[in-house]
């Protein structure tokens, strides 16, 4: 079992500072880097020195919003962070400008809880690297593919996987379709592991065009009674979705025309620009709209932009939308300050309120704010505070058809304060209990920050066919499961965690892979002849490829791997290609070579008079006559000969070796073995031993001999005892075990029988045998 540890180090039961830490198989993805809006400075930050951030391989940004994408730079510049940065193209086109104003920002706030420089955003910038939407990365073993979140423009979820594992991040994501953007798709594929969020825990949203209308009704209210409407957003997602509203709201109301709406950001043209760029990233409606008019959509006719408040003519009825969402500081703060002592004023909420924020402060409302200046000094709020949500977040509805969708077993619940993420959790399990203690169980989990979670998979090892091996594979397919071939041979090559099988001839083109075939050779002197030595190859392999067999040279081929040559000077050359198995088969042909003139087996092959007399008695002739005796070396014997025996009443015979016939082997083992009867066999004055080594080696070998072996096989498990039948006369053997029955074909060794527990075990027994009683190189099988 292989552990998936899951490490949060921020978002992690609060909303801010998402980031973080999935691991399997050493590899190690990080997610997200943003920081919290209700801190400042290095408080702000994720809990970086709970991890080595030395060790991430990739960081995903799933999009631009400051708690998920703000502390970036920091990660690249400060820490030993060594990984790629990836995101969409409008995130990063929208990140550069809101990751200067954030720096302009905090600097302008205090010079101390600045967390980098313009320098450090500058040089970490032009390492980001980009991904589309529906396109894969690989690196290293982890392969990411980013789809549509629908949360702001260019918010991604990733699709993870990592040796088998997949893993889906949806970052912040939304599947209600609004006026720009696209609902979040689901992946074609299903994941092991699910991160999501859990902003809203079990709360539902009010429909959008009834959360539109209760909006403008309150905007025109509050505009017909001389008030001023203040709208906190960020700079960025939904404040684009509110100009659309008000602009279409505006252009269908006359008397409004003379009402100015305000967009105070300091990055409200730069933002704009984007979203005119990526029309094509936007939904059916947005297109249509530039199809048919050819105009751009973001491009507002009752909307003005500002900078900063020195612009602003606050004499009369207006609208803003200004950020920062949560009041902190910038222009919504300045605003909120000076116009909440009006009660005819209208401060209108329009996204999540993080907790420690003056935005979740105020919902409560108080009598009072204190000034973001001088936090001793209050000021009555005496203005109207509604909200009226129109966060990109999924509501519990939502959410549990996506996650029924996608269908995980495994559920990480991030971004989410803790009481609104512990209704969640309490309801997905409620939903998911009849599945508790079942393969289908759907396990929850919602870990704290710096908490470990640790997860155990079954590792399924798939190698995926490519290249002329799949047509071996679909052959196999094709066949009928009880006569498939069980094999498939091909080369297993793995890159990172993926596994693929191929025929080696496709390597280059497939992998870029390059084989090479290392060839080894020995060269050694022997002073055995060429039989003897076919003699003893004979004997330990059964079959042999005769290539040259003549006076000058003998050549040999053994079990298809190694090539044995030799001259007629005895200088043997051993040839193979290097491997395990031809490595093992070589060491034994060279270790035959060198022994075959000097074992006792060639001592009775060779045996002979001798052409020179001994001064010797009678009675130690007769001894040395004696066929049980061992021969040895004579005197004046030539170097590497071997002295024979003298045979009875042959005294002095003249030298004549009587050789081994060698000829080409044609259909089976025993043709290798000279037949007795032939010219070239062993002379009649050749010793009785020697024709029976040669009987005994043509019978070893003979179908006839191995099928008798395999047949004294099954009789050692099915004896008499059990009514083992074998009718010579027939094609077929029976076995019969009391009313079990079983016939086995003896063309082609396969077995029959209603009963698969006995055929199984005759089968088991057969294929044993037909190993047991094969040589180890044959020109065909039994």
């Amino acid at each position: 079992m292989d552990q998936f540890r899951f490490f949060c180090l921020g978002g992690g039961n609060e909303v801010g500072r998402s980031s973080h830490i999935i691991q399997f198989k050493g590899k190690t993805v990080m997610l997200d880097a943003g920081v919290h809006p209700a801190f400042q400075g290095m408080a702000s930050l994720p809990f970086y020195d709970e991890f080595d951030l030395g060790t991430v391989d990739v960081l995903l940004i799933s999009h631009f919003h400051l708690d998920h994408a703000a502390s970036l730079p920091y990660v690249m510049q400060k820490t030993n962070f060594k990984g790629r940065v990836f995101m969409t193209h409008p995130t990063k086109a929208i990140y550069r400008w809101l990751l200067n104003d954030f720096v302009r920002v905090t600097a302008i706030d205090d010079d101390s809880n600045q967390l980098y420089s313009d320098k450090d955003l500058k040089d970490s910038f032009d390492r980001i690297e980009t991904i589309d939407f529906h396109s894969t990365i690989e690196i290293d073993g982890i392969r990411f593919t980013a789809y549509q979140a629908g949360h702001v423009l260019g918010a991604a979820m990733f699709f993870i996987e990592i040796a088998g594992i997949k893993v889906l991040f949806t970052g912040d994501f939304s599947r209600e379709e609004d006026r720009h953007l696209s609902v979040a798709e689901v992946p074609p594929v299903r994941p092991d592991v699910l991160i999501t969020e859990s902003t809203f825990g079990t709360a539902t949203h009010e429909p959008r065009e009834e959360k539109e209308k209760k909006l403008t009704t309150m905007i025109h209210s509050t505009l017909a009674n001389g008030g001023r409407v203040l709208m906190p957003v960020f700079a960025l997602g939904r404040a684009q979705e509110l100009l659309l509203i008000l602009d279409e709201y505006w252009s269908q109301h006359q008397d409004l025309e003379n009402i100015k709406v305000y967009y105070a950001s300091d990055l409200a043209r730069k933002c704009l620009a984007v979203y005119q760029t990526y029309i094509n990233m936007m939904n059916e409606n947005i297109r249509k709209k530039f199809r048919d008019t050819n105009k751009n959509p973001f491009q507002f006719q009752y909307i003005k932009n500002i900078k900063n408040l020195s612009k602003f003519d606050d004499f009369q009825p207006s609208v803003v939308v200004a950020s920062p969402g949560m009041l902190q500081n910038g222009v919504s703060r300045a605003l909120l300050e000076k116009w909440a002592p009006d009660p005819r004023n209208t401060l209108i909420m329009t996204g999540y309120s993080v907790e420690g924020t003056m935005a979740k402060e105020i919902l409560l409302e108080p009598t009072e704010i204190p000034s973001q200046q001088n936090p001793d000094v209050l000021i009555p709020r005496r203005m109207t505070v509604e909200e009226i949500s129109f966060a990109a977040h999924v509501d519990y509805e939502q959410n549990s058809k996506f996650i029924e969708l996608v269908n995980p077993k495994t559920i990480v619940l991030v971004h989410g304060e803790s009481n609104p993420m512990g209704r969640l959790k309490s309801a997905l399990l409620s939903k998911y209990s009849k599945y508790k203690n079942t393969p289908d169980e759907v396990k929850v989990y919602n870990p704290r920050n710096c908490e470990d979670l640790l997860v155990e998979f079954k590792g399924i090892k798939i190698a995926k066919a490519m290249g002329t091996i799949t047509e071996d594979v679909n052959k196999v397919l094709k066949q009928d499961v009880k006569s498939a071939k069980s094999e498939i041979n091909g080369v297993l090559v793995q890159k990172n965690f993926d596994l693929s099988l191929l025929k080696i001839q496709d390597l280059r083109e497939y992998t870029g892979l390059t084989t090479t075939m290392i060839k080894q050779r020995q060269t050694l002197r022997s002073h055995a002849t060429s039989s003897l030595v076919h003699y003893h190859l004979l004997q330990m392999f059964g079959y042999l490829d005769i290539l040259i067999d003549d006076a000058e040279e003998y050549e040999v081929k053994i079990m298809d791997s190694v090539l044995l040559n030799m001259d007629k000077r005895g200088i043997v050359t051993v040839e193979w290609g290097s491997g395990v198995i031809n490595d093992t088969i070589a060491d034994s042909v060279i270790a035959i070579v060198l022994t075959a003139e000097s074992s006792p087996l060639s001592v009775k092959l060779t045996s002979k008079s001798c052409n020179h007399s001994h001064s010797r008695t009678s009675e130690e002739k007769q001894e040395i006559r004696e066929p049980e005796k061992t021969a040895s070396p004579a005197n004046n014997h030539e170097p590497g000969k071997v002295s024979e025996l003298n045979e009875p009443n042959e005294p002095n015979k003249p030298n004549e070796s009587p050789a081994i016939s060698i000829k080409e082997e044609k259909n089976h083992v025993e043709e290798a073995v000279p037949d007795l009867a032939s010219p070239s066999s062993p002379k009649p004055d050749a010793s009785e031993d020697k024709v029976k080594l040669m009987v005994e080696i043509q019978e070893k070998y003979s179908s006839a001999s191995r099928v008798q072996n395999l047949r004294t096989l099954l009789r050692s498990h099915f004896g008499d005892a059990l009514k083992f039948e074998i009718d010579e006369g027939e094609e077929d053997w029976k076995v019969v075990i009391g009313k079990m029955e079983a016939t086995i074909k003896l063309t082609d060794w396969t077995v029959e029988s209603t009963s698969n527990v006995l055929k199984n075990r005759i089968q088991s027994i057969v294929r044993r045998g037909m190993t047991l009683v094969a040589p180890f190189s044959q020109p065909r099988k039994l």
